[in-house]
């Protein structure tokens, strides 16, 4: 198989992954709303924002259109989950199991942003 085809079955499984979690954010928007910081205004707002944003990057990766810009704004919104909700859990948070959770949130997080970061870098100007 070659490269081109493999870096493309990577790029949509992240596709079909956001699109997923973006649909979760609209079907079940009151299990997502502990995750926003109580600083920010607007509460459940904030769980519609991220699911469309989801959605919307799912799409320009799916169908290959504005990649840099949607891989970008992907990196900047999961680096901020995990300095405004990850790591504040983990750092706070007194059970184990929390703890560890968010740990493992941090992580995914992370890895998943690099992805991005990476996918935006390499996007082709079309």
């Amino acid at each position: 198989m070659k490269e081109e085809t493999i870096s493309r079955i990577a790029v949509v499984i992240l596709a079909i992954v956001l699109a997923i979690f973006g649909v979760y954010h609209f079907i079940y928007p009151k299990n997502m709303l502990v995750y926003v910081p109580e600083f920010l205004p607007g509460g459940i707002i904030w769980v519609y924002f991220v699911g469309v944003a989801f959605i919307l990057v799912a799409l320009a990766l799916f169908l290959h259109k504005q990649v840099k810009l949607a891989g970008y704004l992907l990196a900047v919104l999961l680096f901020l989950f995990v300095l405004t909700i990850h790591l504040p859990n983990f750092l706070n948070s007194g059970d184990l199991e929390m703890k560890q959770i968010s740990l493992v949130n941090v992580l995914k997080d992370s890895a998943i942003a690099a992805f991005a970061m990476y996918i935006a870098s390499n996007a082709r100007k079309i």
